[in-house]
């Protein structure tokens, strides 16, 4: 490696410019890959609601509706909108009162569902078609076509409205992201280094980093808006730490090296041995994402992944080749560091290890109960704030009609007038269901169906199915929704088993249900490929059940803060938060553990190989937690959209707990299961003479 180092060295400005040179195919990969507002789409192909949907899209030419509500407005007027509605690319069609009757048809006459259904005191409703799916660009440009075309008088609901939002908020935000983050990882830098010039080449290198990561995504085809937003922050926090160690290796062998190339070599021979090993637990972390069942792990799982890789080979060859070009520069701009020296507050640390093992007792039992009774909440809408268009019409929705989601019934054909309309009435029943709307409920169990209006007919029939339409006054992913949804099922499946109930609750309840069992998935899979690394790297049987437990015991402390502070989560931030905090920071215990095997297999004692492990590892790991902290705090605090906001939450927080748990806890372990660990582990006694 050391020859590969003095080519880099060598052939500094080649590397800049090959890195400057890169960013033209990255730039063309960002604006060619797509990106995708719907959570929902992410669920897997084999479920029945998403089967459901793509059968809308083949025999209906639709796959996505949104209901719109418009108070206070004449009915030719309503009428005329309607028609204005129709005229938009996207809108397959509006059903409305005049689907069913001629507008000369007095209202009052109309049977008393029908007439529940469109009208409720001064305002009226209709139910708008798209001829595509809930995310589709085709269903967010009809969104926004009709929100233009609309009057402040009219609201528009539905899951396709709520990803325009989400699309409109994550386009303004996402370039704020970037740089709240790199100027709070800036400031963090500007304390801890002594040069005004390595923050800057620092930043440069990362951001470089992260703009090959965002172009290469061009090979997925499309990513999570979640994934996009967070990649950025996320590489930034985890991989700084890299750039650190390379600039203090470099200034080590400039003390021994004259020539600075030379040094720079051996600096990136050092650097990849260490990074190396350090980032494949953070890989690790990430990995273990790509096995849950929900692709949107997946998503998030390869671009992270990928990010730390690009941002390893990043650190050994674009940033010592920037470093060697502006080392005057960074001579130039040289300070006194403002962190003081650690050395007093390393000595009070592993002087008291016993009180810090009292404490982390103390709150294990709190810790892990916190962590398994935090609330989850699963409503997308939930997310965003309650101003956004989609939330204001959700609102007015359930305040004129009392109503907060619809079901649709996808009906297999083969069920007479009769079986129809009972299984309506049946539904009719069932508790929050405020109607049940099918062809039949137009025309009544005893009149044909060839007596339907034909716009009305070809709209809600097709040659293999009929479309039905479950009103529910609940709304989607909570238990009530959810049990309501299981009785639709069970009705109708007794009158056709290849019948589905489809939509945004069914698909709500779909995406509880899998992402319960990915939880457990994710977070065991985590925690086994981390423990098999550190077995592997310290060839020791006691030290990965150490490790893993210190980290597991912050995961806990940070999931645990917001149960005691009444806060619900999204269900992402759930998920992936344990792997990812567990992936990030173990490597500051890997760390310090790494440096008290050096010290006892010198011969030292346990007090002292723990006290100089301490005292070598504290500023180093505070620094790599102060850098990812920087890096996902300032996100956590401007971003509207909770999914977004509180995954950095959460990171920024596991950080800091990260830091101060391996820092307290960790020489503690040391000190009471030293005897245990130095003969069930390689290398951590003097070698025999």
């Amino acid at each position: 490696m050391i020859k590969v180092g003095k080519w880099i060295a060598k052939h500094k400005v080649l590397i800049v410019l090959i890195g400057l040179v890169l960013l033209v195919p990255s730039v063309i990969g960002i604006a060619a890959t797509r990106v995708n507002y719907d959570i929902l789409s992410y669920l897997p192909e084999s479920l029945e609601t998403v089967e459901g949907q793509d059968i809308m899209v083949d025999e209906f030419g639709m796959g996505a509706f949104s209901m719109v509500v418009v108070e206070n407005m004449d009915m030719k007027d309503v009428a005329a909108l309607k028609a204005k509605f129709e005229d938009i690319d996207h809108v397959e069609d509006v059903l409305w009162y005049d689907s069913v009757a001629d507008l000369s048809f007095p209202v009052d006459m109309l049977p008393t569902k029908i007439k529940n259904v469109f009208f409720k005191g001064d305002a009226t409703m209709m139910i708008a078609l798209f001829d595509n799916t809930t995310s589709s660009d085709a269903a967010m440009e009809a969104v926004t076509e009709m929100r233009k075309v609309a009057t402040k008088e009219c609201y528009i609901s539905g899951m396709s409205g709520v990803v325009t939002d989400i699309k409109n908020v994550a386009l303004e935000e996402m370039p704020i992201y970037v740089v709240v983050a790199a100027v709070l990882s800036f400031l963090v830098l500007c304390l801890f280094m002594d040069s005004l010039v390595v923050p800057v080449l620092f930043l440069l290198s990362v951001g470089l980093a992260v703009l090959y990561n965002l172009g290469s995504n061009i090979f997925l085809g499309s990513v999570c808006y979640i994934t996009k937003s967070l990649t950025a922050v996320l590489q930034l926090g985890v991989t700084m730490d890299y750039s650190i160690f390379l600039l203090n290796s470099f200034e080590a062998y400039k003390k021994k090296y004259e020539d600075k190339d030379r040094a720079m070599a051996h600096a990136i021979a050092d650097t990849f041995k260490s990074v190396a090993g350090s980032s494949v637990t953070t890989i690790a972390g990430f990995l273990a994402l790509c096995v849950m069942t929900f692709a949107l792990g997946r998503d998030m799982g390869i671009v992270m992944a990928k990010g730390v890789v690009i941002g390893v080979i990043c650190c050994i060859t674009i940033l010592p080749a920037m470093i060697l070009l502006f080392d005057k520069a960074i001579e130039k701009t040289r300070h006194r560091a403002l962190i003081p020296n650690l050395d007093r507050a390393s000595e009070f640390i592993t002087k008291h290890y016993k009180v810090w093992i009292i404490i982390f007792l103390v709150m294990l039992f709190p810790a892990i109960y916190g962590n398994n009774h935090t609330q989850i909440y699963y409503n997308i809408d939930k997310s965003l704030p309650s101003t956004l268009p989609s939330n204001v019409a959700n609102d007015k929705l359930k305040d004129e009609f009392d109503m907060s989601t619809v079901h649709m019934v996808l009906l297999k054909n083969g069920l007479d007038s009769q079986q129809k309309t009972e299984m309506l009435d049946r539904m009719d029943k069932v508790d929050g269901v405020k109607w049940a709307l099918g062809l039949n409920s137009f025309i009544g169990p005893t009149f044909p169906e060839s007596m339907l209006p034909s716009d009305l007919k070809s709209m809600l029939a097709s040659d293999d199915y009929e479309i039905q339409f479950i009103c529910s006054e609940y709304s989607s992913a909570t238990d009530e929704c959810n049990a309501q949804l299981a009785e639709i099922q069970k009705i109708v499946k007794e009158y056709s088993p290849e019948s589905m109930v489809i939509g945004e609750a069914p698909l709500m309840k779909d995406l509880q249900d899998t992402t319960d069992v990915d939880l457990q998935r994710v977070n065991i899979l985590s925690i086994a490929a981390i423990f098999v690394i550190i077995l592997l790297v310290f060839k020791s049987i006691s030290l990965p059940f150490i490790l893993v437990a210190v980290i597991e015991f912050a995961i806990f402390v940070n999931m645990a803060i917001p149960y005691y502070q009444g806060v619900t989560l999204p269900f992402v931030a759930s998920i992936v938060i344990g792997a990812i905090q567990l992936g990030a920071t173990v490597d500051y215990a890997i760390l310090m553990t790494s440096n008290y095997q050096k010290q006892r297999h010198l011969g030292k004692s346990k007090k002292e190989s723990v006290s100089i492990a301490h005292k070598f590892s504290m500023k180093s790991i505070i620094i790599s937690g102060c850098s990812f902290f920087a890096a996902t705090f300032g996100v956590a605090l401007y971003s509207k959209v909770d999914m977004i906001g509180s995954i950095c939450t959460l990171l920024a927080r596991g950080a800091v707990v990260s830091t101060i748990v391996v820092l307290l806890v960790l020489p503690a372990m040391f000190m009471i299961f030293d005897p245990i660990i130095v003969h069930t582990s390689k290398g951590f006694l003097p070698d025999k003479k």
